[in-house]
């Protein structure tokens, strides 16, 4: 049996389709998106005209039995611009939570709607966030009951930070309907368009990834379809009853979610890493002080070098997640959490670096690295800070429940 890294020809020809889109189309237009804190939706819509924002794109990506399609694509796209990535890659996190517990049959009506058509593009929101339950996501308290005279579920609370909040088609609304039994007592909800209750609120302007639209979600006695609800009721009360009695369930519906983006996000951040990496090689080696290019000098070589060994090795982190993610192989080590860990640290890292290697110029919005540092931050917050991620590997590999 052979061992190889080397990915397929068409997960190449897979890889320099995006790679040229992001050169093209993207990276031009990343510092105009990044002033103006829009969502680009005219580059959504050139994504969707050409497959690459869509149901059947994404499950091609999702079809490649080694796990590696989507954070290769992943780390292309936002190689180009973070925060346009971002917009086009926000629907995704919806996809997973639907794909996380849904049925196929929830699967084939709804994923197709978080993306619309070339001529009207739709996006996707996946809403766990709360003021008051960001890392703990057990003190969530948007609550949904049941009513079982109409079979309908009735929504109500507020979620916070949420991609795509308010302005999305489709919401994916992470609820909790036994509220005493916490992370097990919660479900996955589908709001579908128009439904009336569910309000956006304003676009909140951020450090980094300023083109993505990022806003809390209000819901006011959101009524939804019994259908509505990711798997089944009889699935759900089997559950439950399996937290009264105090029995271990397989999980609950956000941490299911972010297991399977984990290392897709650590891609991004990889993305994003390596365009600070591949600019500030380049700027050493044409910038000439003391009579001589400064990648001659020590400081800034050692520099570049720590920048490509980090980020080679995050990731090989990412890949064999992603892979392990794909096989149905568990994360006994923390593998998921490890490698989106690494690649968001990297990113922080190797973005300050390159700021540092162009100096002054590093520090001014005529070079892109300035933005790239601010897109790389939220690497070490968002999907489980940096030390939640810890968390979950030191658990991983203790067997000990650390607080």
């Amino acid at each position: 049996m052979s061992f190889s890294l080397d990915l397929t020809e068409e997960q190449t020809e897979l890889r320099d389709w995006v790679r040229g889109f992001a050169t093209d189309v993207v990276r031009p237009a990343g510092s105009e998106w990044d002033e103006r804190e829009e969502t680009p939706w005219p580059i959504i819509q050139e994504a969707a005209k050409i497959g690459l924002y869509s149901f059947e794109s994404l499950a091609q990506m999702w079809a490649d039995e080694s796990g590696l399609s989507l954070p290769v694509i992943s780390e292309e796209l936002f190689w180009g611009d973070a925060g346009i990535a971002m917009s086009i890659f926000g629907t995704t996190l919806a996809v997973a939570g639907i794909f996380a517990s849904g049925t196929p049959e929830q699967l084939g009506e709804w994923v197709p709607q978080c993306f619309g058509d070339p001529a009207d593009p739709k996006l996707g929101a996946f809403c766990v966030t709360e003021p008051d339950a960001g890392s703990d996501v057990s003190s969530m308290r948007v609550r949904a009951r049941y009513e079982q005279a109409t079979d309908e579920w009735v929504l109500s609370g507020q979620k916070a930070w949420i991609t795509n909040g308010g302005i999305a088609d489709v919401h994916v609304v992470v609820a909790s309907v036994e509220p005493g039994l916490k992370a097990r007592g919660q479900a996955g909800f589908i709001v579908p368009p128009g439904t009336r209750g569910l309000t956006g609120g304003p676009k909140i302007r951020k450090l980094g990834l300023r083109a993505s639209h990022t806003a809390d979600v209000f819901l006011d006695d959101v009524r939804v379809p019994g259908s509505c609800l990711l798997g089944s009721k009889e699935v759900l009360d089997e559950r439950l009853a399996r937290g009264r009695e105090g029995r271990k369930s397989s999980g609950q519906a956000a941490l299911r979610t972010f297991e399977v983006s984990r290392p897709t996000v650590g891609a991004q951040a990889i993305g994003i890493a390596r365009a600070a990496y591949e600019y500030a090689l380049d700027y050493a080696k044409n910038r000439i002080q003391f009579g001589r290019p400064i990648i001659e000098n020590q400081a800034i070589a050692f520099a570049l070098a720590d920048m490509r060994m980090e980020i080679d090795a995050a990731r090989l982190l990412i890949w064999r997640a992603a892979w392990m993610g794909r096989s149905g192989k568990p994360f006994t080590a923390g593998e998921g959490s490890m490698s989106k860990l690494k690649a968001g640290e990297v990113a922080v890292a190797a973005t300050e670096k390159a700021v540092q290697i162009l100096g002054g110029a590093g520090y001014s919005r005529d070079h892109p690295v300035e933005r790239w540092y601010r897109d790389s931050k939220i690497y070490t917050i968002f999907e489980g800070t940096s030390e939640i991620q810890r968390l979950v590997v030191a658990r991983a590999i203790s067997g000990v429940h650390i607080n």
